[in-house]
């Protein structure tokens, strides 16, 4: 499937060069000379290497076409992850190597993710757009400062740091965004 270079998101995997690519980074520049670009990190599923590319943002790439089937992550073991298939129950294991280093700290036990495979190989894993999660650490109000809004830093139940309200405390439930481990809404 044709898509234009504007289109690419972090998480794709694209047809390239012979060669399934997964997008590790992706970065739109409008030079002040000549046409716009996008700037993109790619990794090679099978061979593990990593390239750079760069496509005219009115250049067409191909997105692989990948079958996505919904799966709930069990549990890890070594390197393997492991997730059921949630119409048929069947287990299948992927390596650590294939998952995106921002998707392990989401992986956490029941968690429903869909993952994509080409010729019955798991390719890539789709996390939900939103998770919820408790806040494991979060520095103290000091009176008087929830009067102007603000963020501060907290840590989650997964050790990822992330930006919250003043008034949200250590123990509170919270929204994620997967894509950008930003804050979304304290849950009730």
């Amino acid at each position: 499937m044709k898509i234009s270079a504007n289109e690419i998101k972090v998480g794709n995997i694209l047809e390239f060069e012979n060669k399934l690519w997964k997008v590790l980074k992706f970065e739109r520049t409008k030079p002040g000379k000549g046409g716009a670009y996008v700037q993109v990190e790619l990794k090679d599923i099978n061979a593990g290497t990593k390239k750079n590319e760069r496509f005219r943002s009115d250049e067409n790439v191909e997105k692989a076409y990948l079958e996505q089937k919904n799966f709930q992550f069990l549990y890890s073991s070594g390197d393997e992850y492991f997730f059921m298939d949630q119409k048929n129950y069947e287990q299948i294991s992927v390596n650590k190597e294939k998952i995106v280093n921002g998707t392990l700290p989401y992986l956490k036990d029941g968690i429903n993710v869909s993952i994509e495979l080409k010729d019955d190989n798991p390719i890539n894993i789709l996390l939900p757009e939103t998770v919820t999660l408790e806040i494991k650490e979060a520095e103290s109000t000091i009176k008087g400062q929830t009067a102007t809004s603000g963020l501060k830093p907290a840590i989650l139940e997964n050790d990822i740091k992330v930006m919250v309200p003043i008034h949200i405390e250590k123990g509170m439930k919270i929204v994620v965004k997967t894509s950008d481990n930003s804050y979304v809404e304290k849950v009730n």
